[in-house]
């Protein structure tokens, strides 16, 4: 699986972002799609993770509200909305695939198997 991760760019607070992430190759319907972001200096963290299905959704305690994962299996993507957009969301943020542990772990970086190169989201103050 090959990850494609777009949508980032140099924004100023308060507007919103859809970043998406497209994938080619085969899939599976027991994959989770994740996201994560690493801002500078920081580790990495999760940010937001989805059944394959769509229908089982989890996020990072400290974003909810203000973002919203989504899959459209039809064309092999799924995104990440972030709306009021703030200084401290510049990151990194990279999109994942998970194909072997199940939903159980998908707050876990180390147990997602394939990667996109990631998208830089900064935002002015």
């Amino acid at each position: 699986v090959q990850l494609q991760a777009s949508g980032g760019g140099l924004v100023p607070a308060g507007v919103s972002l859809r970043l998406s992430c497209v994938a080619s190759g085969r899939t599976n319907s027991n994959y989770v799609l994740g996201w994560f972001r690493q801002a500078p200096g920081k580790e990495r963290e999760f940010v937001a993770a989805i059944t394959f299905s769509g229908r089982t959704t989890r996020y990072a305690n400290s974003l909810k509200g203000r973002f919203t994962i989504s899959r459209d299996n039809a064309e092999n993507a799924f995104y990440l909305q972030v709306n009021s957009l703030k200084p401290e969301d510049t990151a990194i943020y990279y999109c994942a695939v998970e194909s072997r542990s199940g939903f159980s772990y998908y707050y876990e970086s180390d147990k997602y198997d394939y990667w996109g190169q990631g998208t830089l989201v900064t935002v002015s103050s």
